[in-house]
Protein backbone atom coordinates (compact mmCIF):
# COMPACT_ATOMS: atom_id res chain seq x y z
CA UNK A 1 0.00 0.00 0.00
CA UNK A 2 1.41 3.05 -0.94
CA UNK A 3 -0.65 5.77 1.13
CA UNK A 4 -3.04 5.59 4.30
CA UNK A 5 -5.65 7.81 5.30
CA UNK A 6 -7.49 7.95 8.54
CA UNK A 7 -11.29 9.00 8.77
CA UNK A 8 -12.04 7.43 11.75
CA UNK A 9 -14.35 9.96 13.51
CA UNK A 10 -15.50 12.32 10.63
CA UNK A 11 -18.75 12.07 8.94
CA UNK A 12 -20.17 12.84 5.62
CA UNK A 13 -19.08 14.37 3.81
CA UNK A 14 -15.45 14.71 5.43
CA UNK A 15 -13.99 10.99 4.51
CA UNK A 16 -14.24 12.00 1.15
CA UNK A 17 -12.90 15.30 1.25
CA UNK A 18 -9.54 14.35 2.66
CA UNK A 19 -9.60 11.02 0.40
CA UNK A 20 -9.79 13.28 -3.04
CA UNK A 21 -7.33 16.31 -1.11
CA UNK A 22 -4.97 13.89 -0.25
CA UNK A 23 -5.04 12.18 -3.91
CA UNK A 24 -4.40 15.24 -5.88
CA UNK A 25 -0.74 15.28 -5.63
CA UNK A 26 -0.25 11.61 -5.99
CA UNK A 27 0.58 9.77 -9.90
CA UNK A 28 -2.15 7.84 -11.11
CA UNK A 29 -1.50 3.95 -10.09
CA UNK A 30 -1.08 5.05 -6.16
CA UNK A 31 -2.76 2.63 -4.20
CA UNK A 32 -4.24 4.59 -1.30
CA UNK A 33 -6.39 2.78 2.13
CA UNK A 34 -8.69 4.81 3.27
CA UNK A 35 -10.27 3.79 6.62
CA UNK A 36 -13.55 5.05 8.43
CA UNK A 37 -16.50 4.47 10.08
CA UNK A 38 -19.22 6.84 8.84
CA UNK A 39 -21.87 4.81 7.50
CA UNK A 40 -22.38 7.08 4.45
CA UNK A 41 -18.87 6.14 3.38
CA UNK A 42 -20.19 2.93 1.62
CA UNK A 43 -22.17 5.06 -0.88
CA UNK A 44 -19.97 8.57 -0.84
CA UNK A 45 -16.61 6.85 -1.28
CA UNK A 46 -17.77 4.48 -4.51
CA UNK A 47 -19.64 7.27 -5.89
CA UNK A 48 -16.66 9.24 -5.57
CA UNK A 49 -14.46 6.75 -7.53
CA UNK A 50 -16.59 6.49 -10.14
CA UNK A 51 -17.24 10.54 -10.78
CA UNK A 52 -13.18 11.24 -10.44
CA UNK A 53 -12.11 8.05 -12.36
CA UNK A 54 -11.02 6.13 -9.45
CA UNK A 55 -11.24 2.18 -9.36
CA UNK A 56 -12.25 1.30 -5.80
CA UNK A 57 -10.72 -2.39 -5.71
CA UNK A 58 -11.72 -3.06 -2.36
CA UNK A 59 -14.51 -2.49 0.54
CA UNK A 60 -14.64 -4.55 3.73
CA UNK A 61 -15.84 -3.79 6.91
CA UNK A 62 -14.99 -5.03 10.32
CA UNK A 63 -17.13 -4.09 13.81
CA UNK A 64 -18.03 -0.65 12.02
CA UNK A 65 -14.57 0.45 10.36
CA UNK A 66 -14.52 0.56 6.85
CA UNK A 67 -11.55 0.23 4.67
CA UNK A 68 -11.47 1.11 1.26
CA UNK A 69 -8.18 0.32 -1.42
CA UNK A 70 -8.62 2.69 -4.19
CA UNK A 71 -6.06 3.30 -6.98
CA UNK A 72 -6.13 6.38 -8.40
CA UNK A 73 -6.73 6.88 -11.91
Amino acid sequence: MDHEIDALGLLCPLPVLRLRKRMMPLASGTRIRLIADDPAAIVDVPHFCNEAGHEMQEMTENSGTLEFVIVKG
